[in-house]
């Protein structure tokens, strides 16, 4: 069974704006349709809420692992944690990459998930299926976003 998620996308954005699209909680919450509590500090515990139709019920709680300005933005959070009469917090989260590089006409996003192999077994197929059909979803979003608002 696969243990990673990857998507790769070419955006019609320079770096610069691809990069604030991801790590500017507000416009982050935007494309990703959350609505986050404050902005994004490595080392520390971002949350909000779910605003994605069907989901508004699910608290996003994520740990910003790392920020290299316009390169790189992680963090760690538990998916598809939807449920919200199940503690997910003794499961070990999986691990978001973000990486950003400069293509002639804009900017190469590369998202990998990875980590599945520590999700308990009983939720792994749900999680793998769910988070890739949203992270498919997620860079279209962006896609979206970074076109509409230069």
């Amino acid at each position: 069974m696969a243990d990673r998620i990857e998507k790769r996308i070419e955006l019609a954005a320079p770096i610069s704006r691809v990069w604030r699209a991801l790590t500017d909680y507000r416009e982050f919450g935007e494309w990703f349709l959350v609505k986050l509590d404050g902005p994004f500090v490595p080392g520390q515990v971002s949350t909000g809420h779910i605003t994605y139709p069907g989901y508004e019920h699910v608290k996003w709680e994520a740990v910003v692992q790392k920020m290299e300005p316009e390169r790189y933005f992680s963090y760690t959070w538990h998916p598809y944690a939807a449920d919200p009469n199940v503690d997910y917090s003794h499961e070990t989260p999986t691990l978001v990459e973000f990486t950003l590089e400069a293509t002639p006409t804009g900017t190469l996003l590369t998202v990998t998930e990875t980590g599945f192999e520590k999700v308990p077994a009983g939720r792994r197929p749900d999680a793998l299926r769910m988070n890739d059909r949203g992270w498919t979803q997620q860079i279209k979003n962006i896609e979206s976003y970074v076109a509409k608002r230069p």
